[in-house]
């Protein structure tokens, strides 16, 4: 009975520590050596609301852009979503892309490629006016060999008519 209680009492002192491993006196961190858990701010590294995260780039910044039909130039939304693609990767310079170009069903194979490849390269040299170093780009056109929707209206077409911005960590894409 005394080491049950010994063991009780201890295990309570050491939860009322204040200065965990990885805490400042101030709270911060998860106390697992981790200084910005989920404690601090709310916010948990890789999750989308973790401004340096994958998730973050793809759900808040966007990592797509649509195209109007048989056309490669950028739209004015387009441009303003690939600002804010080239300030992330600005400010998070360990990410390197692969800018995939895609097409709808509509025409050829060939023609397909040559488009998704145009709208690709459109948005590598967007992202290399905003200051972006083209060592950390590549693209490939997929045509319409990867359509998101599969139907044959005007609301499919549209959404498969697009680049995509895939971010990988490291120096070579």
């Amino acid at each position: 009975m005394k080491t049950t209680a010994l063991l009780l009492i201890a295990a309570l002192a050491l939860t009322g520590c204040g200065n965990r491993l990885g805490q400042g006196g101030d709270g911060s961190g998860d106390g697992f050596g981790n200084g910005a858990g989920a404690g601090a701010g709310g916010i948990v590294a890789g999750s989308a609301n973790d401004p340096t995260s994958v998730a973050y780039f793809q759900q808040t910044i966007g990592d797509r852009v649509l195209f109007a039909v048989d056309q490669s130039s950028l739209s004015s939304e387009a441009q303003a979503t690939l600002a804010g693609q080239a300030q992330w990767m600005n400010s998070n310079p360990s990410y390197t892309a692969l800018i995939e170009g895609h097409a709808d069903e509509q025409g050829t194979r060939s023609y397909n490629l040559a488009l998704g490849g145009r709208r690709a390269n459109a948005v590598r040299d967007y992202l290399i006016s905003q200051g972006v170093s083209a060592d950390r780009l590549r693209t490939i056109s997929y045509g319409k060999e990867r359509p998101l929707q599969v139907c044959s209206t005007e609301a499919c077409y549209s959404q498969n008519r697009r680049s995509v911005t895939v971010l990988a960590a490291g120096a070579g894409v």
